[in-house]
Order: C-alpha cells, then structure tokens, then sequence
C-alpha cells in the first residue's frame, strides 16, 4: 500500500492541516511525541540546512519505524528535481518495495519538494498515526527550506548590489585609477563574471562590420579562446542581436545548442545571459556572462539580477564616460588659458623688449656692441617663434580626433630632436590645415622626413637650431598658389632645403 499526500489533495490548507496532526498526536498517544518535540527544536536552531534536512529524514524514519526515508528538493524556480538527501538509503540502491508514503513540503504556495517514507520495520501498513507526524516535520522542513533560501536570496542580491556599487566606483575613479574607456568595460566584465559565478564575462559593442564584437573580456578559459573571442563577432543576421536591439536580454540553458546563436563562439558555453546595456532607451552593447556546458542553470533571481546589473553598468559607463570628457575639457581649457597668457603676455613683453634692443643697436656706437645687439635680437626672434610652436602644441585637439596637418609637422620636428641635438624651430604661414588637401599633407610630411634626415646625415657639426617653415600662401614661379615647405639652419651649417606643391581639393 502507497499513502501519497500531494499538494493537490482538496484536503485543506497545510497549517491548518499539520495543527490538526499536531492536536491528534496530542490526543493520542504521546510516546513518539517527545522525540518529535525535540527534533523540531534542534532542527530548528541548526543554521546549517543539509544537516537539518538530514535530522528531519533521520527523525521520520525513527518515528514511523520506516527503514527508508528521503527529502526529494526542487530548484529554486520549481523546474524539477534539483537534490535528493536520503536516510537508510543510497541514491544509487533500487528503490524500495511495500508500504510507502510521500508528503510534500510545502509553505503556503510554495513547493520545495516531498518527503518520503519506505518499509515499515514491522512490514505493516503506514497508519493515521504516522502520516501526522511526516506532516509536521514535512511543516517544519519547509519552514527551514523557506528561510534558507530567503536568506540566500538576500545574500545574493547583497552581492550583486554591492559589485553594482563597486563598477560605478571604479568606473567614476580619477586618472589614477586608469580609467580609461578600455579599463571602464574590462571592470565590467570581470565583475560581472565573478558576481554571475560564470566561467567568461565579456562585453560587446557595436563593430563596424556590423553585429556586436568582443571589445573586452575576463574570463576562466584558455588563452586560444580568448584570442578567438576578440577575433569573433555575432553577425548582424543574428537573432540574438536582434533581441539585444529591442533591449531584451537573452537567456540559454545550452548556448552550444541553441538555434538562435550562430556564432562560432557558442560552441564553448552551455548555461548563458546575454544581456543589453541599456541606458536612456539606447542600447550601447551587450553583457555576456557564459557558464561552461554542463554548469548549473542560471536561476530566475539570477537572470533579474544580472539584468539589473547590466542596466546599472551601462549608466555607469555613460556617466565615466562623462566624467573623461569633463577631465579632458578642463586640462584643454587650462591649456588654452596658458596658450593665452603666452600670447598675450610672454610674446608681447618679448616683442617689446626686441624694440627696445633694436633701437639701441641703431643707436650704438662701437661696431662690437651693434653686432652684439644684433645676435641678442636673433635670439630673441627663434625665442618668439618657439614659444608660438608651443601655443600651437598647447592647442592641439584630443587624441580620439585625427590630427591635422599642424600637428603632425610638429610631431615630426618632435621626433627629429634626438637626433638633430635640439627642437627644430617650427613656423606656419597662413590656414595651413583649411588649404592643404590629405593627399598634399602626406607629400609635405615626407618631404620633411627627407630634410630632416639630410640635415642629421650632414658631415658638419649637429646644428644648434633648424628651422621649418611650412607656407600655404606661397605663389609658384608658374603664378599658380601653392604650399611650400623650407628647412634651413640658421648658422649656415647646411643648404636650405625646400618643396613646394600646388594646391588642390581646397579652396585657395
């Protein structure tokens, strides 16, 4: 005979019921009652749940004289058997024969699972008697069920909570934390790898091939699939990006085998979430975070909090992305603000001061003393042009933006001052950016190179100063505007060098 209790049975609510069974062994005899009193105690002070669950099996089979007993646990979202904890019996042995009973444990709604009970020692039936007392420690093993969980579920959003906390710290953090935009997705992705216990955590943003690829990644694996990961993309025909763009997450029990991955990728991974980093209605890109095949699902709790999570990382990398540009806008502010000073300040008190030397040498008498005044006044010129080299410098834009043709003459002066033993002098002559064209630019910075690699190979000693001067306003002897580039040493250590080209693409 089989004595099934189900959480079906029109038999009436379950508190209700196990007072029932607890008033009926009140009433009845009360020799098992005791060791029923006392198990609840224990199990009930005992925070360490398979031990609990462990004194609840052992407790029912004593009390009813069953020879087997077994706790059958769900998963936390009810898909099916997730544990079963046995007594008197291994997972592995046949399952018993005879007299049987199942009750289920059960707290209001909720199932967590069923308690069992098999062959009785007597060889008899399970009786009234017994079903009462497997129905209040199957209340008191749902109780117990019912706060572990609770309390791992707060645990675990307390977990994802603070690593949230913690992405939008070190995304916000100064320079000194390197908070670059690679750095910002690489906290993003580790910390949502370690808070999703999942073996790869990568971040995905849109590739201009289309689809999505790998801009950053953290993960378990070996060094080849990283490597592929970075090669790899989801296409554009993709339906998993289609998902991502409506800013829906997409989750997979078997990502290897699912029909809407069509990435090679997929091959590696089993349980996975990908999930849209989202913020202000546009979707930026997308938050893997990938179990290897065989791994444990991941929960509902799991795939809301990994949701959150990522919409709380996309606003972080929003607002560091903010921040950088803030950063960014106050040092070409501070740059600006000395590029003015210089201008208006140090050139003009230099400029003032050459006057004042001019006129004096005008006025000399001794011809040692007008020479003298005159080299002063040279100096005092290259001193000037320097310090408008240096303004240029200061007002050179960001490095995201390509540099125009200004800026990439002076890196090339730059890059000569090793060797020529001093920065050359540089000088531009009218909208040297607006009026050279791409392909002029390119052809001036390799008449450069070539100058300046002459001037270093020349047999004379290093020269204390070159100067470069690039002239977009120069007329070709053929009367048709042009650029014209001219390298020369001051101290006449080396011929003056020069190219010149017509202008064409821009207006002139």
């Amino acid at each position: 005979m089989r004595c099934a209790l189900k959480p079906s049975d029109p038999a009436g609510d379950l508190p209700e019921r196990t007072t029932q069974s607890l008033r009926a062994l009140a009433g009845g005899p009360i020799s098992r009652l005791p060791e029923l009193l006392e198990a609840m105690v224990t199990v009930g002070s005992d925070h360490d749940l398979r031990r609990a669950l462990d004194r609840i099996a052992e407790t029912a089979a004593s009390l009813t004289g069953a020879r087997h007993a077994a706790i059958g646990l769900r998963d936390a979202d009810g898909g099916g058997p997730d544990e079963l904890i046995t007594h008197g019996l291994s997972p592995e042995d046949e399952p018993p024969t005879g007299a049987s009973l199942e009750v289920p444990i059960q707290v209001q709604d909720e199932l967590f699972g069923t308690l069992y009970l098999a062959g009785k020692d007597d060889g008899g039936e399970f009786g009234e008697g017994d079903l009462h007392l497997v129905r209040v420690l199957a209340t008191e093993a749902g109780i117990v069920l019912s706060n572990a969980r609770m309390h791992a579920a707060a645990r675990q959003r307390r977990r994802w909570i603070e690593g949230a906390a913690s992405v939008t710290t070190a995304l916000l953090a100064g320079p000194g934390a390197r908070a670059s935009a690679t750095h910002a997705l690489t906290v993003v992705a580790e910390q949502g790898r370690e808070l999703a216990e999942a073996a790869t955590g990568a971040v995905l943003l849109p590739h201009d091939e289309g689809g999505m690829g790998v801009v950053a990644i953290s993960t378990g694996l070996s060094e080849e699939v990283r490597a592929e990961a970075f090669r790899g993309r989801i296409p554009p025909e993709s339906p998993v990006l289609h998902q991502l763009h409506a800013g829906l997450g997409v989750f997979s029990d078997d990502f290897a085998a699912d029909p809407r991955s069509i990435s090679p990728l997929s091959r590696y991974y089993g349980p996975t979430m990908l999930l849209p980093l989202r913020s202000n209605g546009r979707v930026l890109g997308a938050l893997a975070l990938c179990r290897t095949s065989g791994d444990r699902r991941f929960s509902h709790t799991e795939r809301t909090l990994g949701t959150l999570f990522a919409a709380q990382a996309a606003v972080a990398l929003v607002l560091a992305d903010r921040h950088r540009d803030r950063e960014r806008l106050a040092v070409f502010e501070d740059r600006d603000r000395i590029a003015r000073d210089l201008h208006d300040l140090v050139i003009q008190r230099l400029f003032a001061t050459g006057m004042m030397l001019e006129t004096a040498r005008r006025q000399a008498q001794l011809p040692e003393v007008r020479d003298g005044l005159g080299e002063a006044i040279d100096e005092l010129d290259a001193t000037i042009q320097e310090i408008r080299t240096a303004i240029i410098a200061l007002q050179q834009g960001p490095p995201e933006v390509p540099p125009g043709l200004r800026t990439r003459v002076l890196r090339a002066a730059g890059t000569a001052t090793a060797a020529l033993g001093g920065r050359p002098s540089v000088r531009f002559v009218g909208p040297v950016d607006a009026r050279v064209d791409d392909r002029g630019g390119r052809e001036l910075l390799a008449a450069l190179d070539e100058a300046l690699t002459a001037v270093e190979g020349s047999a004379a000693a290093q020269p204390a100063r070159v100067s470069v001067v690039v002239d977009a306003t120069a007329t070709l002897p053929d009367g048709r505007a042009g650029v014209r580039l001219t390298v020369s040493c001051p101290d006449g250590s080396h011929p003056p060098l020069t190219w010149e080209r017509p202008l064409h693409g821009r207006a002139a």
